[in-house]
C-alpha cells in the first residue's frame, strides 16, 4: 500500500495542475563547469547509502556512486550559518543543498538544477510535499515539448520513470503562492551536478527520501533559501 503525506494549504490544488519538471533528455549531454565553493570539512560521507531501496513497493535500483563525483554524494560537512536547524539552503552555482543542522553542521546533497533562462533564486518554504507524486507538467512546457502534453491535464502517474522521482517538496512564497518550484527526485543521477533541468531542485532518489524524512512542511518550520 502506497502512503502519502498530505499538508493542505489554500489554493493548493488549484497550482498543481501548472506545475512541472522536465526531464534531462534533451538537455544533459552538456555537463557545465562550475565554479568551486568554499573549502568545507567533511564529518561523514554516507557512499553505502546508494544500494537497492525498496519503497511504498517501488524498487529503487541502486545507484552507481562511484561514478558520481564525490562531492556530489550525501555527506555531513561543517557550515557556519546564522539560520537555524532545520533551514534548507540551496546553492545553485556550487550544485549544492544544505539541510542545517546543530552544531554548524548540514547534511550537503549534490543537485541538479535549472538551466540557464529557467533559474530561479529567492526565499520561499515548503508547504506541502507528496511521496511518489504524480507529475503534471506545465502547457509551457509541452508547447516546447509535445511529446508531454498528454500529461498536462491527467499527469503522469508514480513510477520508476516519473521525471519528480520517489518524493517532492513544493515551494511557496512568503505570501502563500506557488513558486511553481519543487525539491525532487530523479531517476536521472548522472544529472546531478548538471544545469539541464526546466528550473526545479533534482535529488538523487536515495537522498531525496533522506531530506524528505527530515523535513516538516509549513512556512515557520521549512525555510528554504535559493541562492545563485
Amino acid at each position: 500500500m502506497r502512503i502519502r503525506n498530505a499538508f493542505p494549504v489554500f489554493g493548493l490544488m488549484a497550482t498543481l495542475a501548472l506545475a512541472g519538471c522536465s526531464s534531462t533528455t534533451e538537455n544533459a549531454s552538456v555537463e557545465e563547469k562550475v565554479a568551486p565553493g568554499p573549502t568545507v570539512q567533511t564529518a561523514q560521507i554516507f557512499d553505502d547509502a546508494y544500494g537497492v531501496t525498496t519503497d511504498a513497493g517501488y524498487s529503487l535500483p541502486a545507484i552507481p556512486i562511484q561514478k558520481v563525483k564525490p562531492q556530489f554524494r550525501r555527506q555531513i560537512v561543517s557550515y557556519e550559518t546564522t539560520e537555524r536547524p532545520g533551514t534548507i539552503i540551496v546553492n545553485t552555482r556550487e550544485r549544492f543543498l544544505y539541510y542545517i543542522l546543530p552544531g554548524g553542521k548540514a547534511m550537503r546533497y549534490g543537485i541538479g538544477v535549472g538551466k540557464q533562462g529557467f533559474a530561479w533564486a529567492g526565499t520561499a518554504y515548503v508547504a506541502w510535499k507528496q511521496e511518489w507524486p504524480t507529475w503534471h507538467p506545465p502547457k509551457e512546457m509541452a508547447e516546447r515539448k509535445p511529446e508531454v502534453a498528454k500529461y498536462v491535464e491527467d499527469g503522469m502517474g508514480p513510477g520508476l520513470s516519473n521525471p519528480l522521482g520517489a518524493r517532492a517538496m513544493y515551494l511557496f512564497n512568503e505570501n502563500g503562492q506557488d513558486t511553481l518550484f519543487r525539491l525532487h527526485g530523479t531517476p536521472e543521477w548522472a544529472s546531478i551536478g548538471t544545469a539541464a533541468s526546466s528550473g526545479c531542485i533534482r535529488l538523487m532518489n536515495q537522498d531525496v527520501i533522506d531530506l524528505y524524512s527530515r523535513v516538516r512542511p509549513g512556512k515557520t518550520t521549512s525555510k528554504v533559501i535559493v541562492i545563485q
